[in-house]
């Protein structure tokens, strides 16, 4: 099954810049799951959500379409890693409690994917989707960025990339979604851990492709101006926006019981 690939090239850098989502965010997803028995985390990148799901669920299958993104992706005993597309994953109906999808809903054919969450999740499993847009360090290097994310590069992003952030509320999501609390990640980075995280962006590397240079060239003396001291760590902060939904109905307790005669 083909897909877009915009990050096996850059997937080692992937695996070491990627920020990691907040662990209240698993916590809530395995506190409102049938059981904590199995999740299946999709399009798992370098693996950040299905290490955060290994910590409330006894098993999770953690896949990618990018056997590339699979192969770097960290080790973890209750991880296992597959290469396989989210609308096809290859696991058995009914098999998981919940199923995770990180920053990747918007490269998905939702129809298929819709279909196959339905088919996978047991009875009142989860299906618990979110993304991040633009992060805050301060206000003289946040400038700096969204100009590098809007006109440096802004051209080459893939058009899925509008519906990053708070678009995602937008995006086609036909379950009863549940009350969800507000979640953001944070990471302290130093300059050059930022210049990594921004190299990894998919229209970053489109740049390069198409140019044949570091688009980042174009920012860094800025970015070191606006920074101060480049081995000086900074808190960086990024909004998700998260939405969590109940697709099929939860059975009652006396479901699939035998019927006793009158």
């Amino acid at each position: 099954m083909s897909f877009k690939d915009h990050f096996s090239r850059q997937a080692t850098d992937y695996a070491k810049f990627r920020p990691r989502y907040p662990r209240a965010l698993f916590a809530f997803i395995a506190a409102n799951s049938p059981n904590e028995l199995a999740a299946l985390d999709c399009a798992t990148g370098n693996g950040q959500a299905a290490l955060g799901l290994a910590e409330f669920f006894q098993k999770v299958i953690a896949i990618d379409a990018s056997a590339s993104q699979i192969e770097n992706a960290r080790r973890d005993a209750r991880v296992e890693y597959r290469a396989a597309a989210a609308e096809a994953s290859g696991l058995g109906a009914s098999s998981c409690a919940a199923i995770t999808v990180a920053q990747a809903l918007h490269w998905f054919r939702l129809d298929d994917f819709y279909a196959e969450a339905n088919r996978v999740l047991q009875p009142g499993g989860l299906l618990a989707v979110w993304t991040y847009e633009h992060f805050r360090v301060s206000p003289a290097i946040d400038a700096l960025v969204r100009h590098y994310c809007d006109n440096v590069v802004g051209s080459y992003w893939p058009p899925e990339r509008k519906l990053v952030g708070p678009a995602y509320l937008d995006l086609p999501f036909p379950f009863p979604e549940i009350e969800t609390p507000e979640f953001q990640m944070e990471a302290r980075w130093s300059r050059e851990h930022l210049l990594g995280y921004l190299r990894t962006w998919s229209a970053t590397q489109r740049f390069m492709a198409a140019i044949g240079e570091d688009p980042l060239d174009l920012i860094a003396h800025d970015l070191t101006q606006a920074w101060g001291n480049s081995v000086e760590e900074r808190l960086v902060i990024w909004l998700l926006t998260t939405r969590i939904a109940r697709p099929h109905p939860v059975r009652p307790w006396w479901h699939g019981m035998p019927r006793v005669p009158a």
